[in-house]
C-alpha cells in the first residue's frame, strides 16, 4: 500500500491539486487555510451575519452555515448580500446533509457546499442489508443520477464542494458492506469522488472527522493511499468532530489535527468546540502556526529504510514490563518537578495526591502521576510504593536511602557506571546509537526517555522508536516533550501533538511533558492534567469522563453550551463512562456509537436519550432531561457518587 505522507523523518507538505474557493486558493501548498461554522439560526439573517463578522474579524478565512431545508438554503443569498455590502468577501460555505435539493440552492448562492456521503442521498437506520455485487453496482448508478444536477450546478456557477465524510454517519449501505471501519469511511467519500471525476468535475475538497483522532487519522492515511493509487491528489480540510470544549477539546484537536499536520497533511483545518464559533479560531491559529515557518527550515534526513510498523492500523508497539512500565501496561505519567525551587512533601498536593491529617499518608487521586521527576533536587522524603521518585543520576548517587527513587542516566553514564538501580533504570537520549541499543536490549531494568529539540521533534522520536523496532529491541520508552513556547495555549498544542501524533501510532509506555526550567509557562499541576488528558484523547488510559459533545449549528435543537455545562457538572466524576452531548440527529446515534449515554436534541426542545446505539427515553424536556440522564446511568450500573470534598476528605 502506498506511504500516505511525503516524509516520516521529516517536514514536507503533501502535494494536491489546487481548489479554488471563490478567491482564496486551497492546496498546491498554499497556506493551510483556517474555517470555522456558524451557530445561529440560518434564517436568523442579521444574527448570523453578526456572528460571521465576529469569526472573520477573529481569522476566519471560510465560514459554514448550516442549510438543513430549501427555506435556509434560500436564504443564504439575504446572509450573503449583507456581509458583501459591509465589505466582507469571505467565502461561505453551505452544510448539506439530507436535502439535495438544498444544496442544489446553495450551489448557485455560496462559493463552496459541503455534503456529507453518509446522508446525502443515503439513510441511516442501522439496518444490515445483504448486496450482491449486481445489486451493490445499481446503488452506485441510483446516487450517480442523484448526484449529476449537483455537479452540474456546481460546474457552472463555480462552486467548490466539499466530500465530508464522518464517521458517526457512515450510510447502512457502506455499513453493511465495510463495516463501522475508516476502510468504510474511506470508501463512502470515494464513491462519490469517482462519479465526480468521471462527470468532470474536479473542484473538490474532502474530509473523513470521526470523534476518535484514532479513527480520524487511521482514516485520513487510508484516503491518502486510495487516492494515490487512483492517481488522485484533492485538498484536505481536517478537524476532529464533537471535540467538546474547553481544555479536552482542544487536547482532543489537536492531537487529531495535529498528527496530521506534522506529516504536511491538511491545506484546511477546523476545530470544533462546543464554544462561540470565534473562540475556535485561535486554537486554529495556533496550530498551522506551528508549520508556518518549518518548510523553509533544515530538515534532517534519518534514514529509515523498511517502515517497522503498520501506519493504517493502530498496534501498540511490544516492550518487555520493567515495574510499572511497558508490556501490556497502561502507559504511564511522569511529572517533572525539576524547574521548582524546592523539591519536598509540599510538592504532592499539586500532584494530585492527598492526605487525612498531617502525619497520615499520602493516597493518590485518579490524576496522580506514577512518577514524579525531581531532576538534581535530592528529595527531602524517601518514596513508598504509591509516591515513585526518579532523580538525575549523580543525585541519585549520593542518596543513603533509595527506596522508590530512580535514576535518570546520560547514555555515556548509563554506558560507563557499574551502580545502578536494580529495579528501573532511566535513559535520557534523542539518539539511539548501536552502542546503546545493544546496552539496553540485554538490559531488563532500562527505560529509555526519548526527547528531542530538532524543530521536527515529533518525526526525530519516531525515527528513534523506527530503529528500535527494526531492531526488535523491546524496552520501554517515555515520550519527553521539551516545551518551546510563549504562552499556556500553544504550549498546550505542542505537548499534545508533539506526544499525541506517537501514541496514536502505539508509539510511547509513557509521556514526561517538561516545561523551560528558567521561566515556565505551566505550573506542575497544569501539565500534570494535560499528561492524562493527552492519553485519553489517543485512547490509551482513561482517567475520567470521556465527553463527546458537538460544537453547535443551527440545527441545534437546545442550548447546547449551558447544557454541557450542566451535565459536566453532575457526572464529571465519573471516571471511564463516555457521554455524548449532541444538539441535533445528524451524527448523533453514529457518532454515539462509541459512548455509554447520548443526550440528542430530537425536535425543538425536545431530547432523546440513548444507551449505545439504542434509544431509551423520547420527547424529554430539558428540564428534566438531565435528571433522567443520571437516572438511566444508574439503572445500567455505571453511577457512583461524588467523593466527599473538603477538610478532611482523601479527595
Amino acid at each position: 500500500m502506498q506511504l500516505y505522507c511525503e516524509s516520516l523523518s521529516g517536514y514536507k507538505r503533501l502535494a494536491t491539486r489546487e481548489v479554488m474557493v471563490g478567491d482564496l486558493a486551497l492546496g498546491n501548498f498554499n497556506p493551510i487555510r483556517v474555517q470555522t461554522m456558524t451557530t445561529t439560526d440560518t434564517m436568523d439573517t442579521d444574527g448570523t451575519v453578526q456572528q460571521a463578522i465576529r469569526c472573520i474579524r477573529a481569522g476566519a478565512e471560510l465560514v459554514r452555515i448550516t442549510a438543513p431545508s430549501k427555506n435556509e438554503a434560500e436564504n443564504l443569498l439575504r446572509i450573503k448580500n449583507a456581509l458583501r455590502a459591509l465589505g466582507y468577501q469571505t467565502p461561505l460555505v453551505a452544510d448539506i446533509h439530507f436535502t439535495p435539493n438544498a444544496a442544489e440552492i446553495a450551489a448557485r448562492i455560496v462559493e463552496k457546499v459541503r455534503i456529507n456521503p453518509g446522508n446525502y442521498l443515503d439513510r441511516k437506520k442501522f439496518e444490515h442489508i445483504e448486496y450482491t455485487d449486481g445489486t451493490y453496482q445499481n446503488e452506485i448508478e441510483r446516487i450517480r443520477d442523484r448526484f449529476r444536477p449537483l455537479l452540474k450546478i456546481c460546474k457552472e456557477y463555480g462552486t467548490a464542494l466539499r466530500i465530508g465524510t464522518n464517521h458517526g454517519s457512515l450510510s447502512d449501505r457502506i455499513m453493511s458492506r465495510y463495516g463501522d471501519t475508516p476502510t468504510g469511511m474511506v470508501e463512502s467519500a470515494m464513491e462519490f469522488l469517482r462519479i465526480a471525476e468521471d462527470e468532470g468535475f474536479y473542484s473538490i475538497v474532502l474530509s473523513m472527522k470521526s470523534s476518535n483522532p484514532k479513527v480520524m487519522v487511521q482514516a485520513y492515511r487510508l484516503l491518502i493511499s486510495k487516492m494515490g493509487e487512483e492517481g488522485m491528489h484533492y485538498p484536505l480540510h481536517l478537524g476532529v468532530t464533537e471535540a467538546g470544549d474547553g481544555e479536552d477539546g482542544r487536547i482532543k484537536s489537536a492531537v487529531g489535527i495535529g498528527t496530521l499536520l506534522e506529516d504536511g497533511i491538511g491545506d484546511t483545518i477546523r476545530v470544533s468546540l462546543t464554544e462561540e464559533p470565534e473562540q475556535e479560531i485561535p486554537v486554529c491559529r495556533n496550530l498551522v502556526g506551528r508549520y508556518e515557518l518549518r518548510e523553509r527550515l533544515p530538515t534532517p534526513v534519518h534514514p529509515v529504510g523498511e517502515i517497522p510498523y503498520d501506519p493504517f492500523t493502530f498496534n501498540r508497539r511490544p516492550t518487555r514490563e520493567t515495574g510499572l512500565i511497558g508490556g501490556k501496561q497502561v502507559p504511564v505519567v511522569i511529572s517533572d518537578f525539576s524547574h521548582l525551587k524546592s523539591f519536598g512533601e509540599s510538592v504532592l498536593p499539586a500532584a494530585g495526591f492527598s492526605r487525612k491529617s498531617d502525619a497520615g499518608p499520602w493516597t493518590p487521586g485518579d490524576a496522580s502521576p506514577d512518577y514524579i521527576y525531581s531532576g538534581d533536587f535530592m528529595p527531602s522524603f524517601s518514596g513508598d510504593e504509591k509516591i515513585r521518585i526518579i532523580c538525575n543520576s549523580g543525585t541519585w548517587m549520593e542518596l543513603t536511602v533509595r527506596k522508590n527513587i530512580f535514576p535518570l542516566f546520560r547514555p555515556a553514564d548509563y554506558l560507563q557506571t557499574v551502580l545502578k538501580s536494580d529495579e528501573i533504570n532511566f535513559i535520557r537520549t534523542d539518539l539511539c546509537s548501536p552502542e546503546l541499543m545493544e546496552a539496553i536490549r540485554m538490559d531488563p531494568t532500562a527505560v529509555l526517555v526519548l526527547e528531542s529539540t530538532d524543530p521536527n521533534a515529533m518525526a526525530s522520536i519516531r525515527v528513534q522508536f523506527m530503529k528500535l523496532m527494526s531492531q526488535g529491541v523491546l524496552t520501554p520508552v517515555i515520550i519527553r516533550v521539551l516545551a518551546n513556547q510563549q504562552d499556556e495555549d500553544q504550549t498546550l498544542i505542542q505537548f499534545a501533538v508533539e506526544s499525541g501524533a506517537l501514541l496514536l501510532d502505539g508509539m510511547g509506555d509513557g509521556i514526561l511533558l517538561s516545561d523551560d526550567p528558567v521561566n515556565p509557562i505551566l505550573d506542575p499541576a497544569s501539565a500534570n492534567r494535560l499528561a492524562f488528558g493527552i492519553l485519553q484523547a489517543t485512547r490509551n488510559r482513561i482517567s475520567k469522563t470521556d465527553y463527546i459533545s458537538c460544537p453547535s449549528c443551527g440545527r441545534t435543537q437546545f442550548e447546547l453550551m449551558e447544557t454541557t455545562s450542566r451535565i459536566r457538572s453532575v457526572t464529571s466524576h465519573l471516571k471511564g463512562v463516555k457521554i455524548a452531548i449532541m444538539g441535533c440527529i445528524v451524527n448523533g446515534p453514529g457518532e454515539m456509537a462509541d459512548a455509554d449515554f447520548g443526550y440528542v436534541g430530537s425536535g425543538l426542545g425536545k431530547i432523546t436519550l440513548y444507551r449505545g446505539k439504542d434509544v431509551v427515553k423520547r420527547g424529554l424536556n430539558p428540564e428534566v432531561a438531565v435528571d433522567e440522564l443520571i437516572r438511566l446511568i444508574r439503572e445500567n450500573g455505571m453511577w457512583s457518587d461524588p467523593a466527599p470534598s473538603g477538610p478532611g476528605s482523601a479527595s
